[in-house]
């Protein structure tokens, strides 16, 4: 079907997945990117696989399916958005936009489940899911969330991500004042990342600091949109990209340090997400420039090394610094300026851990189908520590070493260099 210009006609016109249909039509169904799904390597169907969903995506264009047609949510709503498809893809096919664009079409007829509208409800809420985060914070130190997280179903497994996301390590409070002579960096505080997460924020203002980055404030910003965006509900995610542009903006800061890999992949897609919105396209842009994750910064003062620290770890690539931001070698320099610590290689550190925002709650059976893999990989590398740059990896995987049994705890790579610089921990 095309039009007499030669753009391919769309059955659902003015709608986002319109405004995708180049992606679409650029992919040749080569097959490069099946062994990189996660999903159709668990489930072994071509239509969990990027390539079937991208036809999907086609026949919705094309009218052969309707949004309506019931195995048309199943596959898409499956679909982890990891992007490594992306990473594989020989034709450039943008299918993380592709993805977003035809959850929010779908979401014209059928909305997502409750639990998952409750919470992101709650997460474009501040008063609301401040005093939440509260709660969960008093459960994890009263060691509740630990009781609880040998419980079955997704008790457990809720359980078991707040208590993987107790400080693996005890740094003993030390002070370092940046200079700035490598610049600003004003910190994306977040939702999670500020509510379970606070000790990686200290963590990440003081190894910042110790490395010549001056740290100024951003107050008034929200949670990134990355939650809402990934879950098809666009206008939520532009309303939150608009506040964030705006206070970071007003912190003059030369660079936007962001501690969460989807985080820090979804400011950086700020420019995309509100590219056909005139008053805030330019800004947007301009902002998405600025942002870095913190191995980007550290890496790119060295980083300045810090004493000995006698770990065996192991690092898991999350999938939003390593395929959407594509980062690879940052966070290892990280781990590079600690001396002592044992490095072991992971087998497909590369591949996804199952967390994936809130998919994990949504879809408890496969995240779990697609995590076994990861924990059976960890326990081989004989790890104490896994090292990981996102608070959904370093719960969902925490979580399921905790209800594994084993002793391996997570820890994200500027909590190690910062407690090498701090030269004390327990």
């Amino acid at each position: 079907m095309s039009t007499a210009s030669g753009r391919p006609s769309c059955a659902l016109p003015d709608t986002p997945i319109e405004g995708v249909i180049p992606g679409i039509m650029t992919c040749v169904h080569c097959g490069f990117c099946l062994q990189a799904c996660p999903t159709y390597l668990a489930l072994e169907d071509e239509n969990d696989s990027p390539r079937g969903r991208i036809l999907i995506m086609r026949s919705l264009v094309e009218g052969d399916l309707s949004l309506d047609d019931p195995s048309v949510h199943t596959h898409i709503d499956r679909c982890l958005g990891c992007q490594a498809c992306e990473t594989a893809c020989p034709s450039g096919v943008p299918y993380g936009q592709m993805l977003e664009a035809t959850r929010a079409t779908l979401r014209q007829v059928k909305r997502i489940p409750v639990l998952g509208r409750i919470i992101l409800w709650m997460f474009a809420r501040p008063a609301v899911l401040r005093p939440a985060l509260a709660m969960a914070r008093v459960a994890r130190a009263a060691k509740i969330a630990a009781l609880l997280s040998h419980l079955s179903g997704r008790i457990g497994d809720a359980m078991a991500m707040l208590a993987a996301s107790t400080p693996a390590l005890r740094v003993r409070p030390y002070v370092r004042r940046g200079q700035g002579t490598r610049g600003t960096a004003a910190l994306l505080l977040g939702c999670v990342m500020d509510g379970l997460f606070r000790h990686t924020h200290r963590a990440t203002e003081r190894t910042l600091a110790a490395n010549d980055y001056r740290i100024l404030a951003a107050p008034g910003q929200r949670c990134c949109g990355a939650l809402h965006a990934h879950a098809g509900d666009l206008d939520v995610a532009r309303a939150l990209a608009r506040r964030n542009i705006d206070a970071f903006e007003r912190s003059g800061a030369d660079h936007i340090a962001v501690n969460a890999a989807g985080c820090g992949a979804m400011m950086k897609s700020y420019g995309h997400l509100l590219a056909d919105d005139p008053e805030w396209a330019e800004r947007a842009s301009n902002i998405a420039a600025r942002v870095r994750d913190v191995s980007e910064l550290l890496s790119a003062a060295g980083p300045t090394a810090g004493s000995p620290l006698p770990h065996r770890v192991t690092y898991d690539a999350p999938c939003h610094l390593l395929h959407a931001q594509r980062l690879s070698l940052p966070p290892l320099r990280v781990l590079a300026a600690i001396p002592g610590l044992d490095l072991v290689p992971l087998a497909d550190a590369d591949q996804c851990c199952g967390a994936a925002g809130i998919y994990n709650i949504l879809e408890p059976g496969l995240s779990r189908l697609v995590l076994a893999p990861k924990l059976a990989n960890i326990a081989i590398t004989g790890a104490g520590l896994l090292v990981t740059g996102n608070p959904g990896c370093h719960m969902q995987i925490g979580g399921g070493l905790l209800r594994a049994g084993g002793s391996t705890r997570a820890v994200h790579p500027v909590e190690l260099l910062d407690a090498s610089y701090a030269g004390h921990w327990t």
